[in-house]
């Protein structure tokens, strides 16, 4: 009996103390992939968090308490991001930053409205990841540091019709993706109204790397460029196909473009081609953090998940203070009044009617094989003329 009352009395107090220790951390959750063709992208995202949770926590942390994140293997997919959202909201977490793709972030943030936890995604660019598009209304616990696709589009539409002196423009695209579909609405949208023709607008399935039959569609139209929103993997493989069939086209892509495979898998085909992107590392407003990276990591950060990682936590950071709590409905409401945010990019105001940022810039890049670098060429502001 004596042992059977001191293995419970063991018990009751390791459980009350587990339960003191999770009281003095504050649980911030990563919906993140770390495996599969988008995971340099999420591993230099986790990266970044870790380095600046550390620089909080020695700071003094949130709320006089630490903060701990918790992450989860999304593997960029839909279906696995819901269970993903649903495991770290079981494990109590007070926030979710990603995900980084626009399809599973939508898939997402019912799950995490329903548990009334705040979602901050990275990268995720499609209007509806904080719109509910069947009733139109803001999500009330979505919200995002960088701009959206029609923006993006519009960038490139006016890049192309502004900078390159386009006339006629042809698009590539992924009729199975969200982003690709709405990127290529978007541009030929803008295109047109610059004054602009589209000659040609062909689809591929997800996962397809042959696009010679939509290329060849092309070629006789002499588009003067070739817009592919696309991640890196179909960019390059179609520019190698395009340049085999002789079409001249510049081409132009979004920031799925940039990642150091774009270059290795496209080689010379790709060249010379330009992309939107959400930051560069040329960008003065990120000199600091990339040198902290650096030293931190020995490498470059891959861009811009972990400039906008970070931006995401100190969005939540912001909710957590001004609102002096971490229930989710006011850490809501305290993040959708964000003004003047000072973060990794800048300066982040949120839209409290969309949840969006306001005034978010973009870069444009230039793919240069030789020296197997992006250049930066000019950053585009909302109005830029």
């Amino acid at each position: 009996m004596r042992k059977g009352w001191v293995w419970l009395l063991c018990g009751l107090l390791l459980a009350w103390t587990g339960a003191a220790g999770a009281e003095e951390t504050i649980r911030i959750g990563h919906s993140v992939s770390l495996t599969g063709g988008a995971s340099m992208w999420g591993q230099s995202e986790k990266l970044a968090l870790e380095m600046l949770i550390k620089k909080i926590n020695a700071s003094g942390g949130v709320l006089g308490k630490k903060l701990e994140l918790v992450g989860y293997d999304n593997r960029n997919d839909a279906v696995e991001s819901v269970n993903v959202a649903r495991r770290l909201a079981n494990d109590g977490v007070v926030a979710v930053i990603g995900p980084a793709q626009s399809g599973n972030a939508i898939a997402t943030a019912p799950v995490l409205e329903k548990a009334r936890i705040p979602m901050v995604v990275t990268t995720a660019t499609n209007p509806f990841v904080t719109i509910d598009k069947r009733s139109g209304k803001t999500r009330p616990f979505a919200f995002r540091p960088c701009f959206i696709d029609p923006f993006q589009g519009t960038v490139a539409a006016q890049f192309a019709f502004r900078d390159l002196k386009a006339r006629k423009a042809a698009v590539l695209y992924d009729v199975g993706s969200d982003y690709g579909q709405w990127l290529a609405k978007y541009f030929e949208e803008a295109f047109v109204k610059a004054g602009g023709k589209v000659v040609a607008k062909e689809a591929f399935r997800t996962d397809e790397l042959d696009y010679r039959a939509q290329l060849g569609k092309m070629k006789g139209l002499e588009p003067d460029v070739l817009f592919i929103p696309t991640s890196q993997k179909e960019a390059a493989m179609a520019a190698k196909q395009a340049r085999d069939l002789g079409l001249k086209a510049r081409l132009l892509g979004t920031d799925n473009w940039g990642s150091p495979d774009l270059i290795e898998l496209g080689g010379s085909a790709i060249h010379g081609g330009y992309f939107v992107n959400l930051t560069d590392l040329a960008d003065p407003d990120i000199k600091g953090f990339v040198q902290e990276y650096r030293k931190a990591f020995g490498a470059d950060p891959v861009l811009p998940n972990p400039v906008m990682a970070q931006d995401a936590l100190l969005l939540v950071v912001h909710g957590i203070q001004a609102a002096k709590s971490t229930d989710g409905a006011k850490m809501a409401q305290a993040m959708a009044h964000a003004r003047g945010l000072k973060v990794t990019s800048g300066v982040l105001t949120i839209d409290p009617v969309t949840h969006d940022p306001l005034d978010k810039p973009a870069v444009i890049q230039k793919v240069d094989t030789q020296a197997k670098s992006f250049v930066f060429v000019k950053k585009f502001h909302p109005g830029t003329k």
